[in-house]
């Protein structure tokens, strides 16, 4: 273990959000992670009560000693067992398209371990070590965006997850994609050699949906925040009314996320001296004036998302589940994605509406309304100005529009009919990270905007935590006083909303 690096212990104990991004963050090196006693003691418990089992009794166990999905009625003999799990893993890691993040695939593997720590799952503890071992050496699995139906679990996704596991796959290491098996061998590393249940045990399990899910949730919360900022700047900007924030609005229709945003853009334009001043337009439009009402009804949506992921986070997701107090084995469900599906699929409408706002806002601060020049170009006509960045803008809009159809409604049977109903889960989660990232060039898009149009302002100045991100925005982007290429100062401006420290959530 290098020096500097403190360890971290994966326990039977909650484990956060924050916590997973800094173990797969910037931060990530310095963080060395292994199972604690507890854990340890947990999971060999439940393996050695089925290795038992086993030596007991010859009684089908569905996906133990029987075939998978529609095969269940398919008996396997003691001999088999630990063949059908090697071909189980070979035979799920069926993926296309492209590959999965590196940072999103680090999650799956710490998921995994952590849905495994329980002691509900059968796998062998140097199974769950050795997927800690790829972690602390960042060797990370090559896995397939595309196959999960997000039903019996992620499937596809977690056997290219787990292949490296067995001395098979591809991994990248040191930035560069190489077969597993070199990989593994230059690290003195023996494949796998999977017992009864491993396999399944693996596989089984929601931890590719939910790697997407705590990504986009961490990063979403931020982006509220921004949102929330360049609402207010953009108020500002349009020399908009205080007015439908006041508090005694809010407090006779008092959703959570209302009061929490007009509290938020009150407290930002307190000290103002463009909010402050004598204004003519009686009454804003909705972009402005209902930034409490669409922001607030994200922020809702946010929550109740993030309590669904931090649930999933410390659940065990895979199927049978072993139940050692009572000697049980009981097959059921929780291997299927519709709590998160249903989760990715609102949050993902959360944050297009956040976009879609933000873009009405640009184009009103566009429009020659206010005082302000059209295109907020001093001399319009010869220069374009910014009118070109709404367009952009609105490219963004519109696709998230179109990613917006919800995946969990869109169920297709598999397995000859016996997973009749699947979640399309794994679908819900790539749609959700699309418009994330739409919405990061969005509010890019924004604080371009706003900071030109504030340019017109002087010397007036907006509230003082506000002004302090437009000074400093300025050193990075100066003001278009005549035509350039506006491609690089969006690249630049959204560069500086992911490295802005940002204030409370």
């Amino acid at each position: 273990m290098a020096e500097g690096t403190r360890t971290f212990q994966i326990t039977k104990e909650h484990l956060t959000i924050q916590m997973l991004e800094h173990l797969v963050g910037e931060d990530g090196r310095k963080f060395h992670v292994v199972l604690s006693d507890s854990a340890e003691h947990a999971i060999q418990r439940c393996r050695q009560f089925l290795d038992d089992k086993l030596e007991q009794s010859d009684e089908p166990i569905y996906g133990i000693n029987t075939g998978f999905g529609f095969l269940y009625k398919t008996s396997i003999a003691k001999p088999d067992l630990e063949q059908l799990q090697l071909n189980l893993i070979r035979s799920h890691a069926c993926g296309v398209g492209g590959t999965v993040p590196e940072r999103l695939t680090r999650l799956m593997l710490l998921l995994k371990a952590k849905s495994i720590s329980f002691g509900h799952s059968g796998v062998a503890l140097e199974t769950v070590q050795r997927l800690l071992d790829l972690y602390n050496l960042r060797i990370t699995p090559v896995v397939y965006q595309q196959g999960s139906l997000g039903a019996s679990g992620d499937l596809a996704p977690l056997a290219h997850l787990c292949l490296p596991l067995l001395g098979e796959g591809e991994v990248w290491f040191h930035g560069e994609r190489q077969p597993a098996a070199k990989v593994l061998a230059a690290h003195q590393l023996a494949p796998i050699k999977l017992r009864s249940k491993e396999g399944l045990g693996l596989l089984n399990g929601t931890q590719f949906m939910l790697s997407y899910g705590v990504y986009c949730i961490h990063r979403a919360k931020r982006f509220s925040w921004w949102a929330d900022a360049l609402a207010a700047l953009s108020l500002d900007a349009f020399d908009g009314r205080i007015d439908p924030f006041r508090p005694e609005l809010h407090a006779i229709r008092p959703h959570p996320g209302q009061i929490a945003t007009a509290k938020r853009v009150r407290e930002l334009l307190a000290d103002s001296e463009i909010t402050h001043s004598d204004k003519v337009a009686l009454q804003d439009p909705y972009s402005f004036r209902c930034v409490p009402q669409v922001h607030g009804a994200s922020k809702d949506v946010l929550n109740y998302c993030e309590g669904v992921f931090d649930r999933e986070i410390n659940s065990t997701t895979d199927n049978p589940n072993i139940f050692v107090d009572s000697g049980d084995i009981i097959s059921g469900g929780n291997f299927h994605g519709q709590p998160l599906a249903m989760a990715l699929d609102t949050m993902t409408i959360a944050l297009a509406e956040l976009g879609s706002i933000s873009e009405r806002r640009v184009y009103q601060l566009l429009s020659g309304s206010r005082g302000l020049p059209l295109f907020l170009i001093a001399n319009p006509g010869l220069h374009s100005g910014l009118m070109i960045a709404q367009y952009t803008a609105a490219s963004l809009v519109s696709q998230n529009k179109q990613l917006c159809t919800p995946a969990v409604v869109d169920t297709i049977p598999s397995s000859n009919g016996q997973e009749d109903h699947v979640s399309m889960g794994a679908n819900a989660a790539l749609k959700g990270y699309r418009v994330l990232h739409n919405l990061r060039n969005l509010l890019a898009i924004e604080l371009l905007t706003v900071s030109q149009a504030l340019w017109f302002r002087r010397p007036q100045k907006t509230g003082t935590q506000l002004q302090a991100i437009i000074d400093a925005f300025r050193e990075v982007v100066p003001p278009v006083e005549t035509d350039r290429i506006l491609q690089e100062d969006i690249e630049k401006a959204a560069h500086f909303i992911d490295q802005w420290e940002i204030g409370p959530n």
